[in-house]
């Protein structure tokens, strides 16, 4: 695909520290119509592709694009703001005080306080309508700090659209929540994944139940390098997935949901 095509390229991407390649030789592409889950186990190098991919930590080595612009010749703080990026852990980063309302309005700038920043009723209807999109919208005026682990998530996610992002980078969203708050997410994960005007997608996760339907392609990560990378019908296997996590796993496909567990056989 040529650069236009692609939201993220990455080439023979390296990341080295205190002497230890956390990433080595990573290649990687998302197009703008894709919508990549990316698996490994703890230390396989997930969270630091992530932080790379959001432009807040530079590769040891190789070449990074995003959205067409060439990491170390452009203006990351500009760049970043059509970069959306939402984690469990970015829901400790916010005041409990804000309201859900706050919260995914500060995006438009790249923010996480409202008094950083000027905002209009243009841009607090929009944040609203996110909200309702999410089926968060009852939550508007609730102070974030009181909401629910999974009412948490589904407002960050509701964040990441509120400056008509190109990417979409998920870090563990579902990490601490509990089934029901997983299963909500998931399925606005899905709902967002069907339609044909979001952008291009990364979510990062440990587990394969957890894979939203209509996500398109799957990245597998081991000990910091790509043990396979494609679309999900013919990538995520169990031979992919036990060779990802170092033991034998059976995998099978219920509908538009999997689900994989070590293999009694062995």
């Amino acid at each position: 695909m040529s650069a236009g095509e692609l939201a993220l390229s990455l080439r023979g991407v390296g990341l080295v520290r205190d002497g230890r390649a956390l990433l080595d030789g990573i290649d990687w592409d998302v197009a703008h119509h894709e919508r990549w889950v990316v698996l490994g186990r703890n230390g396989s190098g997930k969270t630091s592709l992530v932080r790379i991919a959001s432009l807040y930590l530079h590769p040891s080595q190789g070449e990074v694009r995003v959205l067409g612009q060439l990491l170390g010749r452009t203006d990351v703080r500009t760049l970043r703001k059509r970069v959306a990026l939402a984690s469990s852990a970015m829901a400790q980063q916010l005041r409990p005080e804000l309201t859900a309302t706050d919260v995914v309005m500060t995006a438009k700038n790249a923010a996480l306080e409202p008094w950083w920043h000027r905002y209009d009723d243009d841009d607090r209807d929009k944040a609203i309508s996110l909200l309702e999109r999410l089926h968060v919208g009852a939550l508007a005026g609730r102070m974030v700090g009181t909401l629910s682990s999974g009412e948490q998530q589904r407002v960050l996610l509701a964040r990441t659209l509120m400056a008509e992002p190109g990417l979409v980078l998920l870090d563990e969203p579902t990490a601490g929540l509990d089934l029901g708050g997983r299963e909500e997410l998931v399925a606005s994960l899905a709902a967002l994944a069907s339609d044909p005007a979001s952008p291009a997608t990364v979510l990062v996760t440990h587990h394969v139940d957890e894979i939203p339907p209509g996500f398109s392609h799957v990245l597998l990560l081991r000990e910091g390098s790509v043990l396979a990378a494609g679309p999900i019908a013919g990538t995520l296997t169990a031979a992919n997935l036990s060779a990802c996590f170092g033991l034998p796993l059976v995998l099978e496909r219920r509908g538009t949901r999997w689900g994989a567990w070590a293999d009694p056989a062995d």
